[in-house]
């Protein structure tokens, strides 16, 4: 796999996000951000979930408002997503938010995105770029007729130039597409032109299944050339599920080893036990553990003793009973009745 491209670093609150650093996993609350008791339960499960910064959507002087309490009940940093109104923007950072999600082009006259830039730079706040395919500039869509990779990039320069005129280079930028072909080349267009870092998703993906399977395959392809500093999964979902998902993600390309990865075999007419219902616990289970462990759950003689042997721990499942490996060694033979609780026991241990 070709190396992370090189960014420069920016800090949101404690988070490094590019120049090396590991890729972060972010989500947005979807909760009504004036309602700060929703707003902080959300976040907190995110948090839970291993989430390691998280969006609000600021529509009005009341949701400016609510940030400042929203902050003090959180342990990630905060990142405010405004349009058009530069004065939420000044509000915000007053408040304490650690980052902002604004176009500079939208929110008004060069005086006022010159309060915003020199409030964030008092306040050490970045700022991400973040262009859609579904808002892009109207003489962009003249010219390029429709949302094109080209039209994405170009409208992210603009944005880009403002700041740069005013000497604000703590910036991170998004290209987001609902179309995963395009998304992709917007983001290898932008990487070989800019080294600012990049947050990458694939917007309005859709339900949690088909929206987790061109997550999958555009942010995958995109990681595995090394593009992506930090990235949401955007489902019409709950958010823990974006979470769950960005990490499966980095875990299935060893970019970041965040809980245990389950590996099980999608049984067929060998395997001989309960297979999928031992599986259904045991991801149950491990859902509350943080420290990265592979677990092989595996249903057959055939390809089970050499997956369960490659993890640290795992089951191989024979006739009615299955043989537990623990790092690559046999430590006992089971009945089915005792795989699960067995596995679970030794998984503890570890």
């Amino acid at each position: 796999m070709p190396a992370k491209k090189k960014t420069r670093k920016i800090t949101l609150g404690g988070l490094r996000i590019g120049g090396g650093a590991p890729v972060s996993v972010q989500s947005m609350a979807k909760t009504d951000t004036s309602d700060v008791a929703s707003t902080v339960s959300q976040i907190r499960g995110l948090q839970a979930a291993g989430c390691e910064a998280v969006r609000v959507a600021v529509l009005n002087a009341e949701a400016a408002d609510a940030v400042k309490k929203i902050k003090k009940r959180i342990k990630i940093p905060l990142i405010a997503d405004i349009h058009f109104d530069h004065k939420l923007a000044l509000a915000v950072m007053k408040n304490g938010v650690d980052g902002l999600r604004i176009n500079p082009g939208n929110i008004g006259s060069t005086l006022k995105v010159r309060e915003v830039v020199a409030a964030a730079r008092d306040c050490g706040v970045p700022i991400r770029i973040g262009v859609n395919a579904g808002s892009l500039e109207k003489d962009l869509l003249r010219k390029y007729r429709h949302p094109t990779a080209g039209a994405l990039v170009e409208s992210a320069g603009r944005h880009i130039k403002i700041l740069e005129d005013l000497k604000f280079r703590a910036i991170k930028v998004s290209l987001k597409a609902s179309d995963v072909p395009k998304t992709v080349d917007a983001y290898r267009l932008f990487a070989k032109k800019y080294n600012y870092p990049v947050h990458i998703g694939i917007s309005e993906a859709g339900p949690a299944f088909s929206g987790t399977v061109k997550s999958a395959v555009g942010l995958g392809i995109l990681l595995s050339e090394g593009i992506g500093d930090t990235m949401r999964v955007s489902l019409t979902a709950d958010p823990v599920e974006e979470v769950m998902v960005a990490f499966e993600i980095l875990k299935s390309l060893h970019l970041r080893q965040v809980g245990p990865e389950l590996v099980s075999c999608p049984t067929c007419g060998r395997c001989q036990i309960d297979i999928r219902g031992i599986v259904e616990k045991v991801e149950m289970k491990l859902a509350g553990i943080k420290k990265p462990l592979k677990v092989a759950v595996m249903g057959c003689v055939v390809n089970g003793p050499g997956e369960a042997r490659e993890a640290d721990i795992g089951i191989a499942g024979g006739k009615g009973m299955g043989i537990l490996f623990k790092n690559g060694k046999v430590v006992k033979t089971l009945k089915e009745r005792e795989l699960f609780s067995t596995l679970m026991r030794e998984i503890k241990k570890l």
